[in-house]
């Protein structure tokens, strides 16, 4: 079996979902450094500035990698539907 081609539209919604995951699991990480950062800080002014800027990631990043994950998603299926023809295509084994 060879894919010859794919869905521009599929693929790209498929890409935004993994790298809205991927755009999460990287928030909370910086959330989390953060907030190490904040409790490291209480000397300073304003302690949990940057706490409360890391817990702003978790909603930022996902909707930021979606949408680069939607752009790219779309020119790589885009690109993959013109090689394809010229190359043939990629072949599965399937049981």
């Amino acid at each position: 079996m060879v894919v010859k081609r794919v869905g521009v539209w599929s693929f790209a919604k498929m890409a935004s979902l993994i790298y809205a995951i991927i755009g999460f699991i990287v928030g909370v990480i910086i959330a989390f450094v953060s907030l190490l950062g904040a409790l490291g800080a209480a000397a300073h002014e304003v302690p949990f500035l940057g706490a409360i800027l890391g817990a702003g990631a978790i909603f930022i990043l996902p909707i930021f990698y979606g949408l680069v994950g939607l752009i790219i998603g779309g020119l790589v299926g885009l690109v993959y539907n013109a090689l394809a023809g010229v190359v043939g295509g990629i072949e599965l084994e399937l049981e």
